[in-house]
């Protein structure tokens, strides 16, 4: 059987609870008569196990069962940290080390 639960990536608003993160997740629609893009944001509360997740980083969440009052979404992974460095390489991207590469042929 296929693992069906919905999964959403958003960006985490608050770390102030003990292993508990506030994500903010943002939709953007095309207006249905004016045809203009409108954004809705919803946040939602998620499970941070490590408790090592900082604000400002983006995330994946997956629904779970319900884990207290307002929880029902769990972190499933950090798609890029609070400083902006993606953490999972993307295939064919250019390293650091190939822009010092890069830079240093140009000078000489």
């Amino acid at each position: 059987m296929a693992n069906t639960r919905r999964r959403l990536v958003g960006r985490v608003v608050s770390d102030k609870m003990d292993k508990t993160v506030v994500v903010a997740i943002e939709r953007r629609k095309a207006h249905r008569v004016y045809k203009k893009v409108v954004r809705s944001t919803k946040k939602v509360m998620a499970h941070d196990e490590s408790n090592a997740i900082e604000v400002g980083s983006v995330v994946q969440i997956v629904e779970s069962m319900p884990l207290s009052k307002n929880k029902r979404w769990v972190v499933e992974k950090v798609l890029e940290s609070a400083a902006g460095r993606v953490l999972t390489p993307v295939a064919g991207a250019i390293t650091e080390d190939d822009d010092a590469d890069a830079a240093e042929e140009v000078e000489s």
